[in-house]
């Protein structure tokens, strides 16, 4: 995260990088079974094999962090959630399961702290 010029939010914009990724807490016995003769994912998403999924639950992830600017100390808030959601049974993980890909938007505000 760094200063990068001007904004009419407070004077000061900010150049905040987000980083993530996305893992399994679960997958049922019957998915890894249908998997687990399949190749391995490439590193690059594979044309074929793909299904949408609906996203039943999720939590954003949320951080805060307070950063020293020219125009005074500002709490930065950087809110993730996700959009859209394929699964890919042609391919497995390391892990013998199925690949999962997930689309997220990003949300980055900012607010001057007083005192």
């Amino acid at each position: 995260m760094k200063e990068a010029g001007f904004s009419p939010f407070g004077g000061v914009n900010f150049d905040v990088k987000v980083a993530g990724g996305v893992s399994t807490q679960y997958v049922p016995e019957e998915l890894k079974k249908a998997v687990a003769s399949k190749p391995l994912a490439p590193p690059e998403p594979p044309p074929d094999g793909w299904e949408i999924m609906d996203i039943v639950e999720s939590k954003p992830a949320v951080i805060e962090e307070d950063f020293a600017s020219s125009k005074g100390t500002f709490r930065i808030r950087v809110v993730t959630e996700p959009v859209m959601a394929s699964r890919n049974m042609n391919y497995k993980s390391i892990h013998d399961e199925p690949t999962y890909w997930v689309s997220w938007v990003t949300k980055i505000s900012w607010k001057p702290l007083k005192g």
